[in-house]
């Protein structure tokens, strides 16, 4: 899969949604319901009511992408059903869409380097 880069803003909607949706419908929910811009760059990461099912949303300039997977013989770790969004890293969603435990993926904290003198 094409990952996004670090820093790349990924929302994730806690509430399954209705996965006959395509782009349009998805985008329209991103603005109703998690009162976001479907056009900002930003990653809205969707599941269906069976866990096995992800549907990812992403405008990259030029239009939107849709991407859907479901799992063969598992399920994806989602975060408690509740009204919202989540925020995830880009390694954390990377981890989500490999069916990992995108929960155990945590980034290093580091200091700002100082400028050499």
């Amino acid at each position: 899969m094409i990952l996004p880069p670090a820093g790349v803003r990924v929302l994730i909607a806690t509430r399954p949604v209705d996965f006959r949706r395509g782009a349009d419908g998805l985008a329209a929910t991103v603005q109703t319901i998690l009162r976001q811009d479907p056009f900002s760059g930003t990653v809205f990461v969707f599941r269906a009511k069976r866990a096995d099912r992800v549907k990812i949303l992403v405008y990259d300039g030029t239009g939107l992408v849709l991407i859907w997977k479901r799992l063969e013989g598992g399920k994806f770790k989602w975060p408690v059903i509740s009204d919202g969004v989540m925020r995830l890293s880009s390694a954390q969603m990377a981890a989500l869409f490999e069916g990992l435990d995108w929960r155990r993926v945590h980034a290093l904290r580091t200091t700002r380097p100082k400028l050499a003198g």
